[in-house]
């Protein structure tokens, strides 16, 4: 068995915190909350120019406790001659500079934002291996957040799979052409802890307008795109009175509804032999452990790319995402909800300028992410935020809860 392939347990992740909170020097770091003196073991990332999105990205994965505890948990790696310390093969460096790995320093950037011992970590070694092997990011230009971390998951996932023990790449994609639909979950090749915790899959269904003809494609997802309904873009506020206030819920409806093709997305007919009229639906097949939720505030229009700054009302707990299934009745009622784990906010108006921030629950509290700024936040401020990447993870214990 290929031991970077198991995901570490809910329980065990907690278990390994704990022990990894006491051997912190947690005292090096005071907050004064209601006039008490508190621990927090919460660690800054340095801005290194214009690196807001990567810091707030990097927060926000840190607080996913078993896709978190997994990276820790990894031996460091030898760089010099490509072998791993300890028991267990998990990457190799197949790809550009043999001195540089994406899965390391991550691993590395990881371990000290949960240590503890440090008010703030300066994550170079991490951005010069980003501009090695992601050129898109290379310079000091601001940078879309939700870009960055769709490829920093995919090269991760990518240099995971180097550690098939010597399976080539071409053999594992020919093994997994063979799979079923439910179970291909992952976006190249075999699975690993990206996809095992971030991987979904979506069954996209097309109808032929003219003859009825039904296509059906399974499509495996890390993230959900959401649109903001149009309707609310002039609700800037939750407080503001000018109409409803738009829900999370309104962003994932817009998604999964079914939705009639324009002139210029007709549908390849093949019973018909010819572009037809169609209209197309999503389903989600498979929910992951943690669901990310991208919301779409950054469109186009001429040559501009203009800013959509609509407040979005979402739900700290109990996220309820059955009713957007293809089988809901073959899910438990906790298997579809989600409690929010962090939040990326873009301050500003413009993908190329502002500036990016991260709240995210750690150790039962919410804290405020701006770069090397660390402080303690509460559910309301929270929830007053413009969100632009909702991370939610699956529930596993039963508890009470307010469904969206």
């Amino acid at each position: 068995m290929i031991l970077w392939l198991m995901t570490p347990s809910w329980d065990w992740c907690r278990h390994r915190k704990r022990k990894l909170l006491e051997n912190s020097s947690l005292n090096s770091k005071l907050l004064k909350v209601n006039g008490s003196t508190t621990a927090i073991c919460a660690t800054g990332l340095r801005n290194l120019g214009n690196t807001c999105f990567m810091n707030a990205i990097l927060q926000s994965l840190s607080n996913i406790e078993q896709f978190c505890c997994y990276f820790k948990e990894l031996p460091a790696v030898e760089l010099r001659n490509g072998k791993t310390a300890g028991r267990r093969t998990y990457h190799t460096r197949s790809q550009g500079d043999n001195n540089v790995s994406l899965v390391e320093e991550f691993r590395k950037t990881l371990c000290a934002l949960w240590q503890g011992s440090q008010t703030a970590f300066s994550p170079e070694s991490l951005f010069y291996v980003v501009w090695k092997i992601m050129p898109n990011f290379r310079g000091y230009q601001q940078q879309d957040a939700h870009e960055f971390m769709r490829y920093l998951l995919d090269h991760l996932h990518l240099e995971l799979q180097g550690g098939f023990n010597g399976v080539s790449r071409s053999a594992i994609l020919q093994e997994n052409s063979t799979l079923s639909a439910s179970n291909k979950c992952c976006i190249n090749g075999a699975s690993t802890v990206v996809t095992a915790i971030f991987g979904g899959i979506l069954q996209n269904e097309v109808n032929c307008l003219i003859c009825g003809t039904e296509s059906r494609k399974f499509d495996p997802f890390l993230d959900l795109s959401l649109d903001i309904p149009s309707q609310f873009r002039n609700k800037r506020s939750k407080n503001q009175e000018n109409g409803p206030v738009c829900s999370l819920r309104d962003c994932l409806r817009s998604f999964t509804d079914l939705e009639e093709l324009d002139e210029t997305e007709l549908y390849m007919c093949h019973k018909c032999k010819k572009k037809q009229k169609s209209t197309k639906k999503f389903w989600i097949q498979k929910l992951p452990k943690v669901l990310c939720l991208h919301l779409k505030r950054f469109h186009w229009t001429a040559y501009l790319r203009n800013k959509v700054d609509t407040y979005v009302e979402f739900p700290l707990r109990g996220l309820d995402m059955k009713c957007y299934l293809l089988e809901p009745e073959n899910s438990g009622p906790e298997n579809c909800l989600y409690d929010l784990a962090a939040v990326v906010v873009h301050h500003g108006s413009g993908v190329g300028s502002g500036h990016y921030t991260a709240y995210a629950k750690h150790e039962g509290r919410w804290f405020h992410f701006n770069d090397s700024t660390v402080t303690l936040t509460d559910e309301d401020t929270v929830v007053k935020a413009k969100a632009y990447i909702l991370f939610y993870v699956e529930r596993q214990a039963k508890a009470g809860s307010d469904k969206l």
